[in-house]
């Protein structure tokens, strides 16, 4: 693979679109350098993923696309006249592929990923900061935007009215008033949390303002805005962890990505409301027994939590 700009120097989408075209190459054979690749950080099987699916995308049009037998009594130059718009449409698909690739991928963004357990820092050209959870992934895309993929993050942003900062969390865009704010994203559901000024989701359609103290989360496609403590915001920062009406298994998949511990539960019935320090976690998992009145077990390299 030879492409204009050394591979490793790419964004991830680009190098996953790199290998995707690879391999659709009939003498393709470097198997070991795909998995390499694949294996060398976590967000590239899911970048992967992503331009797979767009190309998949294009075959699926290209698949109804499919040349039809000229009947006899079709007219001179029908068959030019249908190539012609076949090649047109197979461009359109391309395109339309490539398109949502490289907007996944624009050009000079910067992208992180953490590993469960693990947080990052990272600084912003204008002062702002943004410090990822465990698990995550975010996409910088310039000085005053960017895009959480999953997990959670901490932004710690200087307001500026006339250029504000922007972040895209799954379908939605949130804009800062003056802010520092929480957000989690786990699936179609987005947690936004606000210690300081105001954040405007989606100011095109329904403009909810989330101010200072408060949460709103979106399940379902709606959002419900409750009261926060300003202090519980973004404290997994800080070793602790907060959870409202969680079930069992949201619990577990939480401390997973908090502690870099594996913990599972098939429980998505029993919901629990409660307050956990990361360090006794990580010290002793079988304290969440006690903790949240639960059961904890040893299973294999991880932790089994099931109600008691």
């Amino acid at each position: 693979m030879t492409p204009d700009q050394p591979l490793h120097e790419q964004a991830p989408h680009e190098q996953a679109l790199a290998w995707a075209m690879a391999m659709r190459e009939p003498d393709f054979a470097d198997w070991d350098g795909l998995t390499a690749w694949l294996e060398a950080d976590a967000g590239h099987a899911a970048a992967y993923d992503e331009v797979q699916c767009a190309l998949d995308d294009a075959d699926a049009v290209l698949a109804g696309l499919s040349e039809p037998l000229a009947a006899n009594d079709n007219p001179a130059g029908w068959f030019s006249g249908r190539r012609a718009w076949l090649g047109g449409a197979i461009a359109a698909a391309l395109v339309l592929a490539l398109t949502s690739i490289l907007w996944l991928a624009p050009q000079g963004a910067a992208f992180h990923t953490t590993a469960p357990g693990e947080t990052l820092l990272i600084a912003l050209d204008d002062g702002s900061t943004v410090q990822m959870a465990g698990g995550s992934r975010l996409a910088v895309l310039g000085p005053r935007a960017a895009r959480l993929e999953a997990g959670q993050a901490l932004f710690t942003i200087r307001h500026d009215e006339a250029d504000p900062f922007v972040l895209t969390a799954g379908a939605d865009r949130l804009v800062d008033a003056g802010t520092v704010f929480d957000v989690r994203l786990a699936g179609d559901v987005v947690d936004l949390a606000v210690a300081e000024g105001a954040v405007i989701v989606n100011p095109e359609a329904q403009a909810l303002r989330v101010d200072a103290g408060e949460r709103a989360v979106r399940r379902d496609g709606r959002y419900r805005v409750t009261a926060v403590d300003d202090a519980a915001v973004g404290e997994w920062s800080r070793g602790r962890i907060t959870f409202e009406n969680a079930s069992l298994a949201e619990i577990a998949a939480e401390l997973t990505r908090a502690t870099g511990q594996n913990f599972t539960s098939a429980d998505t019935i029993t919901r629990l409301s409660g307050s956990i320090a990361l360090a006794e976690v990580r010290a002793d998992p079988r304290t969440l027994g006690s903790l949240l009145g639960v059961r904890v077990s040893a299973s294999g390299d991880g932790w089994v939590i099931v109600a008691e």
